[in-house]
């Protein structure tokens, strides 16, 4: 049973915006790590972009991103959402939502769940 649950990816030309939810009804955020991994078309490894924890704040995963992505939640929606600006052909991926039942580093062998993943392409 999928329990994470992503969407907001399409298609965007280089320097647009999108804005990635992930609804995660089974969960009490204020307790776990949550955040968003990609994985690169051909690629084999969900690199971790952006997590976070109440009492740990912002984890930085191996995904640079510069400054222009930003990860928020709402505890009380029970809902992660991944701002991503000035995006760049480089950003094409599939973006996970994972959550660790515990705190964790924004690393995929700490996550325990994982939702589906949303495309995400950057292109003109």
């Amino acid at each position: 049973q999928v329990q994470l649950v992503e969407s907001g990816g399409g298609l965007v030309q280089p320097g647009g915006s999108l804005r990635l939810s992930c609804a995660a009804p089974g969960f009490n955020l204020e307790k776990y790590t949550i955040g968003w991994f990609r994985q690169v078309p051909g690629g084999k490894e969900r690199e971790g972009v952006l997590c976070i924890h109440d009492s740990d704040g912002i984890l930085y995963g191996k995904v640079s991103v510069e400054g222009r992505f930003t990860i928020s939640k709402d505890n009380n929606e029970r809902k992660v959402y991944l701002q991503m600006n000035n995006l760049k052909p480089e950003d094409t991926a599939i973006y996970y939502c994972a959550i660790s039942q515990g705190r964790a580093w924004c690393v995929d062998y700490g996550m325990d769940d994982w939702g589906r993943g949303t495309l995400v392409n950057v292109s003109s």
